[in-house]
């Protein structure tokens, strides 16, 4: 191994001194890499495996490399959603002592799509929205916390389902920026004008490859993300007055928080003189919430839908067995081992890998209710699992690691086979009772 090799590292890792970093990232070794769809790419970007665990490598200069590797620390500490650093790789060289490109090492994030693999044949409308709706949250998330981004993108957001729908992760901070005082409106408005353009642009180019359905409007589609953007950013931010007298007022500006899965960490509450009238504004407000309580209550860590599917189910539990006077974290630990965990488990070993078990559990409830409609009865729960598992869990792709075939060079992402005609709905190959 060349003498000039710098490895900066968020983590000891041994594995790293093991891959072939005097080979261009483009010639590795099948035996390193891990086929996996990705997004398109300004830069060489391939999978490989680290110590039993699946990384992204991207070949960039030095100065981006490290600077993308500072500001996924920086956001990793403000708790916004991307994907976690590993190392950056510089002072690589080939066996005739040529320079090679630095690299940036980050970590897989688990269960997670690029957006052209979260459908089998075309993208549908109620899909996209959903996309766009998840990348407008993420966008108000990163701007809460300061961060610019400069090219907001479907291809440079990583998806994870949801409870029906999206959670969006950032994936390429390369041009992003990061302002302690906080972004201005210009700012903000150019990040937003950049994604309207670059989603548009992203959803023609499935529409020009035939991947879109029928009559759906590419500029509706990402005109979308602003209607999202704005309206969430105004329930976090705007100010709000009312009468001294109606101070439920505040009360209730919490919970429409609460609801939207944000908890209020500081507000500012101004009264006029006369002390007639009383204006409120968050200052802080920290994402969130249901996941927080789930965690206090289960120690499960999911996504912020799914924890609020879970917590249904948990106070529906609550109530069902007559404990509404009962300790919470004691029902919470009930529920935890009679209710979630036996569903996890009755999923057979080799279909763990279909999707997260929150998202599980949150799909075999739906699959309960529809079956429980369509039979106008109350399913079993057993009997529940036995219909879920075999006709639609099984129909499914892996989603923990999407694998595709062996190739040398992935641009385009590895779409697994549909289900049969007469049980998929055209996307994600899955029965039409799935509704994610």
């Amino acid at each position: 191994m060349p003498h000039s090799l710098s490895i900066t590292a968020s983590s000891v890792d041994a594995g790293l001194l093991t891959l072939p970093w005097s080979t261009p990232l483009a010639e590795w070794p099948n035996e390193y890499i891990v086929s996996l769809p990705k997004g398109i790419s300004r830069h060489l970007v391939r999978f490989a495996n680290l110590s039993g665990r699946v990384v992204a490598i991207k070949e960039t200069t030095e100065e981006m490399a490290r600077r993308e590797y500072d500001m996924l620390g920086n956001l990793t500490r403000l708790d916004a959603p991307c994907v976690d650093r590993v190392a950056v790789i510089a002072g690589r060289t080939d066996a005739a002592g040529e320079p090679l490109p630095a690299a940036l090492v980050t970590a897989h994030l688990r269960f997670s799509l690029p957006y052209r693999a979260l459908f089998t044949q075309v993208l549908r409308p109620n899909t996209a929205t959903r996309l766009v709706d998840a990348l407008a949250a993420l966008l108000v998330r990163l701007h809460n916390v300061g961060f610019f981004w400069g090219d907001v993108s479907l291809s440079n957001t990583l998806f994870r389902r949801d409870a029906g729908a999206f959670a969006a992760y950032l994936v390429d901070a390369e041009t992003g920026e990061l302002h302690e005082a906080g972004l201005t409106r210009g700012q903000r408005m150019h990040d937003l004008d950049v994604a309207r353009t670059n989603i548009a642009g992203e959803i023609m180019d499935l529409e020009a490859g035939g991947r879109l359905e029928g009559g759906v409007d590419a500029i509706a589609i990402a005109d979308g993300i602003m209607s999202s953007y704005w309206s969430l950013w105004a329930a976090l931010t705007d100010r709000e007055s009312f009468a001294a007298a109606e101070s439920w007022r505040l009360t209730e500006r919490v919970r429409r928080l609460n609801d939207l899965g944000f908890d209020i960490g500081e507000m500012s509450i101004e009264a006029t003189a006369d002390g007639t009238k009383v204006s409120i504004q968050p200052k802080v407000v920290d994402a969130g919430h249901h996941q927080r309580r789930l965690i206090r209550l289960t120690g499960l860590d999911v996504e912020e839908n799914q924890a609020r599917r879970l917590l249904n189910d948990l106070d529906e539990f609550r109530a069902r067995i007559s404990r509404l006077g009962s300790d919470e974290e004691m029902v919470a630990h009930e529920w935890l081992t009679r209710v979630f965990e036996p569903v996890v488990m009755a999923i057979p070993f080799h279909l763990r890998a279909k999707l997260e078990p929150a998202e599980v559990f949150h799909q075999v409830l739906e699959h309960r209710w529809y079956m429980s409609q369509a039979q106008s009865r109350a399913v079993p729960l057993a009997e529940v699992l036995t219909s879920y598992i075999e006709d639609v869990l099984s129909h499914r792709r892996d989603e923990a690691t999407v694998m595709g075939p062996p190739t040398e060079t992935m641009s385009l992402p590895v779409i697994s086979d549909p289900a049969p005609a007469d049980e998929s709905d055209g996307e994600d190959g899955v029965d039409w009772r799935d509704l994610v």
